[in-house]
């Protein structure tokens, strides 16, 4: 068998008017930048394709690139996906209803793959009850264009219980990136730094009779990519494209060409990872890793979280003390941050993306740290949809809804707030014009009222005040050396929480440049899970 090796132009044959295409990818991790660009500049010169519907799992951008080059009004009618915080013109075309928009769960997308890809009519699930993506509350529709046109889910009872069931998407194309493509069409990755959805994404295409087009790096003679390193067999390939710029359109991530540190096959010393400058972020990071117990497997999600809490562990000495994960799949190491999140140098581990879900919507992490927008009474919290702009909700959802404890980390307000720290202090220059704690928030990503329900364990850290969720309400339970009650936190706030009566001021370690004590208080705390020291 020969597999066939075309040019990225010729990935025009294998693509309909009003088809549905599906594209994997991270950030700009796997992103088929050789044949997403062919799409695009034949739409601009041509015409066509147009009307096409583009499902993607993950967010897949790092403003400029990836299915940006999507992002072109009558190229795409409708969009179905999970983020869209690094792709402004995909966020300008779904608050100016130039397409319809779907916003689902990122693991409930992973997962609704290889549902199809083994025949069924879709996926069950608890994840998104309660949220946006409930068709009884918003039922993921980002605009005023798609709230009248069909639910891509339903409520179903079984057992007594409810559940969300997501529906079948029938695929016509699939787009995926590997690293070598032997004459047979055999996929490997080993330089991606990420495993992602690939061949579920690609049996759920076949599963409907579409096509499979592949970009990769470099050609190989057949049999000389061990068998155990194949991720697509050949015979699910439809086309291939060799990349003919790979520094440009081959990289392995938005900000380097290629590290091998981030694919698994280098380690770098711990000692060439230097510690963060104490900034707000760092502040407010630092505060929330003191809600980790010795042994705890934890999660980071983008903004604050996957900034610094990596590097804050790396500085501290407490790497070991606890795992740290992210969605994409990877276990362990020193996280990148920004437009490179779901990355990390000297990993332990790396799953597939949909692996990684199972886990997080199965068992459920001890900790997730996640950023956030907005904060209510009820303890709800948006973190996906900020005024007109649709950022979506990634992977929130399915790992908020399922960890054991949730720390959201999110400055206390926005617009241009001017905030220091001097003197073992927060210092208040200039306060946000944007409120956080809000009377309602303007879209439910988390559900107090359920979390409260189920006694899941909720804090909000913030730089000037911290709160956690309990059963009455949402309780003020610390607040920062430097901060007036009243004037800095009360004041700023649509809702009255509830004041502890054990009301505490933050430890001023935080403050401390280098360790602020974080080991021996992770130390002191009981272990669930008997860690090895490496």
């Amino acid at each position: 068998m020969k597999a066939n090796f075309v040019k990225a132009e010729k990935v025009m044959d294998y693509i309909k008017d009003a088809d549905t295409i599906l594209t994997v990818g991270m950030t700009l991790v796997g992103a088929s930048e050789s044949v997403l660009k062919a799409i695009e500049n034949s739409f601009l010169t041509t015409g066509h394709p147009r009307n096409l519907t583009l499902v993607h799992s993950a967010g897949q951008s790092d403003r400029k690139n990836g299915i940006q080059h999507f992002a072109h009004e009558g190229l795409v009618t409708r969009i179905i996906g999970s983020h869209w915080g690094l792709q402004p013109r995909w966020m300008d075309m779904i608050s100016g209803n130039k397409v319809e928009a779907y916003c689902l769960p990122q693991g409930q997308i992973a997962h609704l793959y290889r549902s199809m890809a083994c025949g069924l009519p879709g996926k069950m699930s608890k994840v998104g009850l309660g949220t946006f993506v409930d068709p009884r509350v918003e039922g993921g529709k980002m605009n005023e264009r798609t709230k009248e046109l069909e639910d891509l889910s339903e409520v179903m009872v079984y057992d007594n219980e409810e559940y969300l069931f997501y529906k079948k998407i029938p695929l016509d194309v699939c787009i995926i990136r590997g690293t070598t493509a032997d004459e047979m069409g055999n996929i490997s990755m080993e330089e991606e730094a990420m495993k992602l959805e690939v061949l579920p994404a690609v049996l759920a295409t076949k599963r409907f009779g579409g096509r499979v087009v592949v970009q990769v790096k470099r050609l190989a003679e057949t049999g000389s990519i061990n068998p155990k390193n194949v991720v697509v067999p050949g015979v699910f390939v439809d086309a291939i494209v060799v990349c003919e710029n790979p520094i440009e359109d081959h990289r392995q991530t938005s900000s380097w060409y290629f590290d091998p540190s981030y694919s698994g096959s280098l380690r770098v010393p711990q000692t060439s990872i230097k510690p963060l400058d104490l900034t707000i972020r760092k502040f407010i990071g630092r505060r929330a890793m003191f809600e980790i117990n010795k042994g705890d497997v934890i999660n980071l999600g983008t903004g604050i979280p996957n900034d610094v809490i990596g590097n804050i562990a790396n500085e501290e000495g407490v790497s070991n003390d606890f795992m740290i994960t992210v969605e994409s799949g990877i276990y362990g190491g020193i996280q990148a941050g920004g437009v490179d999140f779901g990355i990390g140098q000297n990993i332990y581990a790396m799953l597939s993306h949909d692996e990684q879900m199972d886990y997080y919507n199965g068992a459920g992490v001890d900790v997730t740290f996640m950023g956030a927008g907005e904060l209510d009474g009820e303890g709800n919290v948006n973190a996906t949809k900020m005024g007109p702009l649709c950022t979506g909700a990634g992977g929130f959802i399915d790992i908020t809804q399922n960890a054991k404890k949730v720390v959201f980390c999110a400055t206390f307000s926005t617009g241009g707030a001017k905030v220091t720290l001097e003197n073992n202090r927060v210092n208040i220059h200039k306060e946000g014009s944007i409120k956080k704690m809000v009377s309602k928030v303007s879209q439910i990503s988390f559900n107090g009222k359920l979390a409260r329900e189920k006694g899941q364990d909720v804090f909000f850290v913030t730089e000037r005040a911290v709160f956690k969720l309990v059963k009455e309400g949402v309780m003020l339970i610390e607040i920062a050396p430097g901060i007036n009650l009243q004037r800095d936190v009360l004041d700023m706030m649509d809702f009255k929480p509830i004041i502890n009566e054990d009301l505490k001021i933050m430890d001023t370690a935080l403050f401390l440049n280098g360790a602020s004590g974080l080991k021996e208080a992770i130390g002191r705390k009981n272990s669930r899970y008997k860690m090895i020291t490496l």
